[in-house]
């Protein structure tokens, strides 16, 4: 066979609506030495990742950017029992993100998506206290069936350590059996369900049994300048998911803080924390800063976490030994998990400076299957003096609930003086009625 690695980049001429919010989506393609295309994928791709400052550690966003192309030398059509399929896409200095196919007899899947970037990259990483080559990367649950195509309109993160990267509205096909893609498809599981049939009741959430308010915790996030969010509260997941049996429950779940772990980052335009436990893989949340109203806020939720009784991803199968041998599980898709994020809330606000406080039980919709419950909220981000929060802003669920016990004694107060009116009127209208003899 002629040498591997041929690459053709198509750019796309019409711009989807979701291209406008994630980014221009571009089709790659990999093609042997005889110009015959074996992979094909077009969508586009956000990443989110922190990386370290001489003022301490900060968070960047960018998008894989319209001149990302195929790297002709490091992608490949894959060689029969020797070399599995790849294709590596090159943009900025030295940025490359890599996705590696593998088969059995029905499926194809994803096995392992990688991302090198390079910190001495001053216009995604400026101020960046280190010039080093990082390496991520991490199974996926990008899988199709043999001669279709895979297609997921919803977002595909993929959490790779610091980095998560997301795909949106994304087709990929390897293995081609011809130079374009397959119209038959395998659609994500984040886009189903797909019924074949007349699609049933929808089935009724089963509620499952409510914890114990949780316990309320006082975390800490302290950068190279000193403290930069102090945050008092008590939480609880409230997760949506379908489980083996495919019924639909409502879960919740609560923190325990004797056995979370709780990191961050603090920056001048985003502080963060991190809650990790054995169940919870990261639970974050993200605090911004309005410099036009010089407030802060809860901006941003995201969550990784096992479910253990929720419905799995099947396990890859009838890997060849080369493969098996990997250092990377091949069950890796198993792992029954729960993800969503939400990088546009607007909660927990008060002016920088001063703390947001309450006492009433909050709760956070990031997405239609999650949200959080906070108790008990006491919360500072940025410029958090000696350690100890600022002056109070109480919340609107707070100051209502001082203004019912004020309106009923006042209506009280009310009706007890127009008794009182009503009597003494009596009482002289009485005494009038009679002649003193």
């Amino acid at each position: 066979m002629a040498a591997l690695g041929g690459a053709r980049r198509r750019p796309l001429f019409l711009l989807l609506l979701a291209g406008l919010l994630h980014g221009t989506a571009a089709t790659f393609v990999v093609t042997d030495g005889n110009g015959t295309a074996c992979i094909m994928a077009n969508f586009s791709a956000a990443f989110v990742t922190s990386y370290d400052t001489r003022n301490g550690p900060t968070n960047v966003t960018f998008d894989l950017p319209p001149d990302a192309a195929v790297l002709n030398s490091s992608s490949s059509c894959g060689k029969e029992n020797a070399s599995a399929p790849s294709l590596v896409i090159a943009f900025g200095r030295g940025h490359r993100l890599t996705l590696n196919f593998t088969r059995n007899a029905t499926r194809y899947s994803v096995q392992l998506m990688g991302f090198i970037y390079n910190l001495s990259d001053t216009q995604i990483f400026p101020n960046a206290s280190s010039k080093e080559i990082k390496t991520v990367e991490s199974a996926t649950d990008i899988r199709a069936d043999i001669n279709k195509k895979y297609r997921c309109v919803s977002n595909n993160q993929i959490h790779m350590h610091n980095v998560t990267v997301t795909l949106h509205d994304a087709t990929i096909q390897a293995y081609l059996a011809s130079s374009s893609f397959s119209k038959e498809e395998t659609r994500c599981e984040q886009d189903g369900p797909f019924p074949t049939t007349a699609p049933p009741p929808p089935p009724r959430p089963s509620p499952s049994p409510t914890p114990e308010s949780p316990s309320v915790h006082k975390y800490n996030v302290s950068g190279t300048n000193g403290t930069c969010l102090l945050a008092s509260m008590g939480l609880q997941l409230n997760v949506t998911y379908s489980k083996r049996d495919n019924t639909t429950v409502s879960g919740l779940f609560s923190i325990d803080p004797s056995n979370t772990s709780a990191t961050g980052s603090c920056g001048p335009q985003l502080v963060t924390l991190d809650l990790r436990s054995s169940r919870i893989h990261s639970l974050l949340f993200q605090f911004g800063m309005d410099p036009n109203t010089s407030q802060f806020f809860l901006q941003g939720i995201q969550l990784n976490m096992t479910v253990p009784d929720a419905r799995g991803k099947a396990p890859t199968s009838h890997l060849p030994v080369q493969e098996s041998q990997s250092t990377h599980s091949q069950c890796a898709f198993a792992d029954p998990t729960f993800q969503a994020d939400n990088s546009s809330l607007r909660a927990l606000q008060a002016t920088i400076g001063n703390s947001y406080k309450c006492n009433a039980e909050e709760r956070v919709e990031v997405t239609e299957a999650f949200s959080v419950n906070i108790f008990k909220v006491w919360v500072q981000a940025f410029q958090v003096q000696g350690d100890k929060f600022g002056s109070v802003e109480e919340c609107q669920l707070d100051e209502n609930s001082m203004l019912i016990p004020i309106a009923v004694g006042g209506a009280l107060a009310g009706l007890v003086l127009i008794v009182l009116i009503a009597y003494l009127i009596g009482r002289k209208r009485s005494h009038a009625g009679y002649q003193t003899i």
